[in-house]
């Protein structure tokens, strides 16, 4: 079982949850909900894996908060 991570954001023009996994061609979607949104993104991941091992163009590091005056 292979694990990724994944960023989720809402658009505030339409509302739909966007997810992606970093670095990883191909693996993105949207839906009105979180939970479809996920489920979409986890058959994505799926059906990219059929392909084979992808070859991951960046990897993700992590979040971070900016402060400005």
């Amino acid at each position: 079982m292979r694990t990724f991570t994944a960023v989720i954001e809402k658009c505030p023009d339409t509302g739909l949850f966007v997810g992606f996994v970093p670095g990883f061609p191909g693996a993105h979607t949207q839906a009105a909900s979180l939970d479809e949104m996920k489920d979409n993104l986890k058959e994505v991941v799926e059906m990219l894996l059929e392909d084979g091992e992808p070859k991951l163009e960046s990897e993700l590091i992590g979040t971070q908060t900016v402060m400005v005056a």
